[in-house]
């Protein structure tokens, strides 16, 4: 069996033999490929850099073109989907897809992921797949109207919901569908996480958004969340899932996971506490935004004021179950009754009687 390589190990490798000790039967992992491949691109004497002299750097996935130069006939569609860059997000498509069904944000053929790689083009999910069991070559290319150009399965009818934000938003460049069941539970409720809780959702999500629901797949479910999806990085979509978007995919897979992980906190604090759950400030939520802001992610409540950030006066905590007050048919509270007090401890004290 041959031996599956990962990032790492990918790492180890170049570092001291360069990409020619990678053994040709070895299955590598997606990030592993993208490291072979540059190593391959740049030639010997940058794959056997060392740690110690490379500059530390953080990974960029996002995917950029040059505007007004994509293919545009069905041979061009068809070499630019089959290239190395394409084939790159392909393959990583299939890794998030994987990841979110092994998350449990999926079942059956739910969910669905979007790349935007030029003006008028985004790789895609095919529909009725599993999302944990897809490969590269199950990706579709169309253009911003849904048609699709390239790939051997049918094209998602959902990736019109994306499209609807990319249209809107120029920094959406990939998306993430699910279902992941703690965000979903906000949505079915129709109720809008509360902010100023968390300073990690406060920086990597903003305020999440809420869309009224239309039917999945249609032009108005894809002008109504594409609308929200401006301002909003992940949207909750009432009775149907959450959407989140980012630079590229990873980001908006990550997204995915702040989403869900948040509105679970919110909701296991609600039942520790019935009453209004603890905010951090205005003040502080200002310092935040800025944090978003230094990281590239806009914020369109950077101008608001600072009692206005942490407003959460429409969040109300799930119902605290009690037993209801007794009342008469008039309304009145029966007076308390001694004798009904005594009987029911006469009779307990002959169960323990007779336990005994």
């Amino acid at each position: 069996m041959s031996k599956l390589i990962t990032a790492n190990e990918m790492k180890s490798i170049l570092a001291s033999t360069g990409p020619s000790g990678v053994p040709a039967d070895a299955q590598l992992t997606p990030i592993a490929k993208d490291l072979l491949r540059e190593a391959q691109r740049k030639g010997p004497t940058a794959s056997k850099t060392t740690s110690s002299t490379s500059e530390p750097i953080v990974p960029d996935y996002e995917y950029k073109w040059t505007s007004g130069n994509e293919p545009k006939t069905p041979a061009e569609c068809h070499e630019f989907f089959y290239s190395p860059e394409i084939t790159t997000l392909r393959e990583r498509m299939a890794a998030i897809g994987e990841r979110i069904w092994n998350k449990d944000y999926v079942d059956g053929n739910g969910g669905n992921l979007t790349i935007r790689v030029g003006d008028n083009l985004v790789l895609c999910t095919p529909t009725l797949i599993s999302k944990g069991f897809m490969k590269a070559e199950d990706m579709c290319l169309v253009d911003m109207n849904g048609t699709q150009l390239a790939g051997t399965r049918k094209r998602t009818s959902e990736v019109m919901t994306h499209i609807g934000i990319m249209k809107r938003q120029p920094k959406a460049k990939a998306c993430c569908h699910a279902h992941p069941p703690h965000a979903t539970a906000f949505a079915v409720a129709s109720v809008v996480p509360p902010t100023c809780m968390i300073p990690e959702a406060e920086v990597f999500l903003g305020q999440i958004g809420m869309a009224p629901y239309q039917t999945p797949g249609s032009p108005e479910n894809a002008d109504t969340v594409g609308e929200i999806g401006v301002n909003h990085m992940s949207v909750l979509m009432e009775n149907h899932g959450v959407i989140t978007w980012g630079k590229d995919i990873e980001d908006a897979y990550w997204k995915m996971e702040n989403t869900d992980a948040y509105c679970k906190t919110v909701w296991m604090a609600s039942q520790l506490k019935g009453g209004q759950l603890k905010t951090i400030t205005g003040s502080q939520a200002k310092e935040l935004i800025g944090i978003r802001k230094s990281l590239g992610m806009d914020d369109y409540r950077e101008d608001w004021k600072e009692c206005e950030l942490c407003d959460n006066s429409d969040f109300r905590p799930g119902v605290v179950c009690g037993v209801p007050p007794v009342s008469t048919p008039t309304g009145e509270q029966p007076e308390y009754d001694d004798s009904a007090e005594a009987l029911v401890q006469q009779i307990t004290n002959e169960i323990m009687k007779k336990l005994k």
